[in-house]
């Protein structure tokens, strides 16, 4: 295992990488420029494949509902792909662009060195910052991090959504009689804290590019400006 992933360490070192979360905000934007970037994609970003006109380099998962439902989807993809162990066992093997994580009682709250595991952060946001930061990534911009929810019921409580998703790009992500954890958005913003110090304690950034988001944790940059979309 640490064997395959010395081979990740430090491959982008000095590059950008754009992380795509999944906020309903992608639907406001262009997303061309991200065919000329390092893509990092979380959960379901492959729903938007096609409408967005992008293909990610990397795709991480980690919540065991988002697996299973996806697993043919997860399959189909060529990129690599990051798993939690207790989300894909029984789903999703390991191969030569597969990876999987032990999540379980992490023993450090981020890890720099991900051969020797990966801490959730209740968002998957959080675990994919980790794994950028050992691909030895200098610069991440986020976008899609909505960070806003409707839901009814307690924090990270199973539930099954009867109708459309209003909580992400599109409608059918969780919709439809699918289930799907609420989010931490506390414990969210915690574990961004401390990916915020961790990048910047070793000479890197990370920045919010997402449009009208309400996380607060990082410097916020506009995507049209800072990747000059409309120049393009």
């Amino acid at each position: 295992m640490t064997t395959r992933f010395n081979k990740l360490h430090n491959r982008h070192q000095g590059e950008r990488a754009v992380i795509v979360a999944n906020g309903p905000s992608l639907n406001k934007m262009t997303l061309d420029f991200l065919r000329k970037e390092n893509v990092i994609g979380l959960n379901k970003i492959f729903l938007g494949i096609e409408k967005f006109g992008f293909y990610p380099r990397y795709l991480v998962a980690m919540n065991e509902k988002v697996i299973e439902q996806s697993v043919t989807d997860l399959k189909a993809l060529n990129c690599v792909k990051f798993l939690s162990h207790h989300g894909a066992d029984g789903f999703i093997d390991e191969d030569a662009l597969t990876y999987h994580f032990n999540t379980k009682n992490p023993k450090q709250r981020f890890y720099k060195d991900i051969s020797k595991g990966l801490h959730e952060g209740w968002t998957v946001t959080y675990a994919a910052l980790q794994i950028a930061f050992y691909l030895g990534f200098k610069e991440i911009v986020i976008i899609g991090l909505d960070h806003r929810f409707e839901y009814d019921g307690k924090k990270n409580e199973l539930k099954v959504l009867d109708g459309a998703d209003p909580n992400h790009f599109c409608e059918n992500y969780f919709g439809f009689g699918q289930e799907w954890h609420h989010p931490d958005l506390t414990k969210s913003e915690e574990s961004f804290s401390i990916a915020r110090k961790m990048y910047e304690d070793n000479g890197r950034k990370i920045l919010d590019a997402t449009v009208n988001g309400e996380c607060n944790v990082f410097d916020k940059v506009d995507y049209r400006e800072y990747f000059l979309v409309d120049k393009q």
